[in-house]
């Protein structure tokens, strides 16, 4: 029987953002900053999000994004978790509102998929392209489908409200250095700066029905 992995990324995988490290790069953090404030008390709508930031990272260019994205601090062990997914025969996806642009690093350090809003500097912004916490939902029942599983079947690790209907939609879930709110929802909390552990949380959930797993 086969696994998903659904990984958020900010918060999760990384410390802060990745709008913020990409506005920290281009001198716009203290601009950018403000915006996710007003994002996470609810005055920013997810495309006008993205409709004050992009203004904000005009120029930015292929060598910027993987200087970012090389500056990043990561928890320890990412490459080794998604490493030992693929030895199981499982499958990982990374799910996130942040740019499709940035996520993407994400698929050479050997993460399945990665999933975010499909967003650039230069192309007006389609409403359509912009993730919200229900588009996650969306996109792992796709995966689901895709790989012929179920929810039972999947695990989903995040940290903040943006995961919380993929939350309320699967019973295996872990929660990374997580919000208030999120621990309450998860079937299991984690914190600390390893993510090898809270994998390791995350197939202790499955462990009662496949002790083969663990």
């Amino acid at each position: 029987m086969s696994r998903l992995h659904i990984f958020d990324m900010d918060g999760t995988l990384l410390y802060g953002s990745a709008c913020l490290e990409i506005s920290r790069h281009l001198g716009q953090i203290d601009a950018v900053n403000a915006i996710e404030e007003r994002w996470g008390r609810g005055e920013v709508g997810h495309v006008e999000f993205y409709e004050l930031c992009l203004p904000l990272w005009a120029g930015l260019g292929e060598e910027d994004i993987d200087e970012v994205f090389a500056a990043t601090s990561w928890l320890d062990g990412v490459q080794e978790v998604w490493a030992d997914i693929a030895d199981r025969g499982e499958h990982s996806a990374v799910i996130t509102l942040s740019p499709q642009f940035f996520a993407d690093r994400l698929v050479a350090w050997g993460v399945g998929s990665a999933h975010g809003a499909a967003v650039d500097v230069i192309s007006p912004l389609d409403p359509d392209n912009v993730l919200t916490p229900l588009l996650k939902v969306r996109i792992a029942q796709e995966l689901m489908l895709r790989y012929g599983l179920t929810a039972d079947d999947c695990i989903a690790y995040g940290d903040s409200s943006s995961d919380v209907p993929l939350f309320e939609l699967l019973s295996n879930t872990v929660a990374v250095n997580g919000s208030e709110a999120l621990n309450r929802l998860s079937a299991a909390s984690y914190e600390g700066g390893d993510l090898r552990e809270a994998y390791a949380l995350g197939r202790a959930l499955l462990a009662p029905q496949h002790a083969g797993d663990t």
